[in-house]
């Protein structure tokens, strides 16, 4: 196996995890290996079908107009509307031809240095299972339907998917400096969470975690109560960020080749070596760098949030 030392990261192979490198541990289940992928994708129902195209038929009814353009012709590309939860190997061939993607099933969610050593090779892992109609409007854990419907239109945008490509490269350093929630702030708040401008007055969402939820398909670029600040790396990965709920706050690129270079071409040794161990900037907070897009009243937060019924507005 290679070593996270390297300076040069040898990515054909699992690189191994030395002790003073500090991750949440996952127990690893006994039919999977250190790669952590499924032997074959599941079978599933004639109900688990059932819920993946009322999932999607709800979100068609909301994203037109507020999903990234490059997100609607993803899913015309690979023709993820045709019914039932899609074959992974045949949409990996279609998304190979397009930007040398392929996506594979893996049970749940598995170690960091695993996502990164996949994503480092165009490899996108996907849960191996669907939500049920008990937790038809929220799962905890990201499914089938998050991680396809939400992630994989976006891998068809060639730019794109080499921005995801170069964020699991950074994985590796980001775990060499202990620095991974910083860098999980990063793709949450544009992998999961991300806005585009694509044109004067007209934001539209591209993070899988809008993309795949009704509410906050709305929430994220229509409603009074989030903020919507442009896009500035070192400030988002000293921004915390809120798991369970709508976002107090949104980052806006002005396109994929903007979020490729700030992120790409930004020297992050230097970056790590001056952020401190924690989030500086509460998820709600406007600083006087941000160039302020909306200026959120924050009522949904004030209220409450979701805990407390408050109206997503």
């Amino acid at each position: 196996m290679a070593t996270l030392a390297q300076a040069e990261q040898d990515f054909s192979v699992l690189p191994e995890m030395p002790a003073d490198v500090f991750t949440a541990p996952l127990k690893r289940p006994e039919h999977v290996g250190d790669d952590w992928l499924e032997p074959q994708q599941t079978h599933y129902t004639s109900e688990d079908d059932a819920i993946w195209n009322d999932l999607f038929a709800r979100q068609m009814d909301v994203l037109p107009g507020r999903a990234a353009s490059a997100f609607m012709a993803g899913l015309e590309k690979l023709d993820l509307g045709k019914g039932g939860v899609p074959d992974f190997k045949q949409m990996s061939e279609e998304l190979g031809k397009l930007t040398g993607w392929s996506v594979v099933p893996v049970p749940m969610l598995i170690p960091d240095h695993v996502f990164f050593w996949h994503l480092a090779n165009r490899r996108f892992p996907a849960g191996n299972f669907i939500r049920t109609r008990e937790t038809f409007d929220y799962i905890q854990e990201p499914d089938v339907f998050h991680d396809v419907f939400g992630h994989v239109p976006m891998l068809s945008d060639p730019t794109f998917a080499d921005y995801m490509q170069e964020y699991g490269k950074a994985g590796w350093k980001a775990m060499r400096y202990n620095r991974l929630k910083a860098l999980g702030s990063l793709y949450w708040y544009t992998v999961e969470f991300g806005l585009i401008e694509e044109g004067p007055d007209d934001i539209r969402a591209y993070g899988a975690g809008i993309l795949s939820g009704p509410t906050e398909a709305v929430f994220a670029v229509e409603a009074e109560s989030p903020n919507r600040i442009m896009l500035n790396v070192d400030r988002v990965m000293r921004t915390d960020y809120v798991i369970s709920d709508l976002q107090p706050t949104y980052f806006v690129i002005e396109s994929f080749e903007d979020l490729y270079r700030q992120t790409v071409e930004r020297d992050f040794d230097r970056l790590y070596r001056n952020l401190p161990p924690a989030f500086t900037y509460a998820n709600s907070a406007i600083i006087d760098v941000d160039n302020v897009v909306h200026r959120g009243t924050q009522e949904y937060l004030l209220r409450g949030g979701r805990g407390s019924g408050a109206a997503p507005v």
